[in-house]
């Protein structure tokens, strides 16, 4: 478990400051009293950068996993003004039960399935100090609901940034979201490319998606260690 820790600090440490130029970069774009959405809010790192970095209205977040909400809701319950709201779900294209795997390094959750001959997975359990026999995650049963339906049931009229880190299912997410794509200026996401993931998709199934729906890609970062890329789409249709 100290490994874990530890591997988990220097992972932390370079993300900071990828994520901090992310983060000033959209400053400049998104305007006051903004309605934020973070799909995939493990312990609260990105509600961390929208209190630090946006004035806004409302935060959403949603995350699927038992184990990380709870950490979530001990260091939000108490939040700023009623003004952010934490769901104990994950989103996804159906309103459906799915089993996730909730690894001991937790931020690498994932609904998506695991290539265990992958050679990038292989490096993963050795840097974390573990071995193949070792029990690495746990599957648990969790709910998943669409964007749409949570925009509809609340009476969401717009996002100003949609943040989604769902370790593989971020196509998933946006094909739910069909219906609110038109209330969306930016979808900030990650796609990995490497062969650990059995996602079901490609990154230019996102792509075009968001393509069809008039949003423009205008930035791409490559996250330190990983063969994963950070991307921001714009809607090119709203103001």
């Amino acid at each position: 478990m100290i490994r874990i820790y530890i591997a988990r600090l220097i992972i932390n440490s370079f993300d900071y400051f990828q994520q901090k130029k992310i983060f000033i970069f959209l400053k400049k774009k998104i305007q006051k009293n903004a309605t934020l959405f973070d799909v995939g809010a493990h312990h609260g790192e990105t509600i961390n950068n929208f209190t630090k970095y946006f004035n806004f209205s409302s935060i959403h977040s949603f995350e699927a996993s038992n184990n990380n909400f709870k950490l979530l809701k001990i260091k939000f319950n108490k939040n700023q003004e009623n003004k952010i709201f934490l769901n104990n779900f994950g989103l996804s294209d159906l309103n459906k039960s799915l089993k996730i795997k909730e690894f001991r390094e937790t931020s690498s959750t994932t609904l998506s399935g695991i290539n265990h001959d992958s050679k990038y997975y292989k490096r993963k359990i050795e840097l974390l100090g573990l071995k193949e026999n070792e029990k690495i995650y746990e599957g648990f049963d969790v709910k998943l609901n669409r964007l749409d339906n949570y925009c509809e049931e609340k009476k969401i009229n717009k996002i100003d940034l949609l943040k989604i880190d769902t370790e593989g299912h971020e196509y998933f997410v946006i094909k739910g979201s069909t219906n609110a794509l038109s209330k969306i200026k930016y979808i900030y996401f990650e796609h990995h490319y490497d062969d650990m993931l059995i996602k079901g998709y490609k990154y230019s199934d996102i792509h075009d998606i968001l393509k069809k729906y008039n949003f423009i890609r205008i930035y791409k970062s490559k996250m330190f260690f990983r063969k994963t890329f950070e991307y921001i789409y714009e809607n090119s249709k709203l103001d």
